[in-house]
């Protein structure tokens, strides 16, 4: 194994990393800003409040987005696998 290889991989890793959770990252910070705009706006300081939207918001999103983020880290291992793609 060489050091090309190595950082191939290691590219290759970290973004998929990056495409897969970003999708729910995005979902979760704009239900986190909205309810924190609510709150602020109507004064409630409920610490428990942001809880369930998000989770409700993360579910969604899982349930859009789990085929896309199945699918890429399939692809991945695959590649890991195989590991002649990372051969170049």
């Amino acid at each position: 194994m060489t050091t090309e290889a190595v950082l191939n991989i290691t590219s290759e890793t970290l973004w998929t990393i990056i495409i897969t959770s970003g999708p729910l990252l995005i979902i979760s910070l704009l239900i986190g800003l909205i309810v924190s705009i609510f709150q602020t706006v109507t004064s409630i300081q409920e610490q428990t409040l942001t809880f369930i939207p998000k989770l409700l918001g993360i579910f969604i999103g899982l349930l859009i987005f789990g085929n896309f983020i199945l699918n890429s880290i399939v692809t991945l291992m695959q590649n890991l696998w195989n590991f002649e793609g990372y051969l170049r």
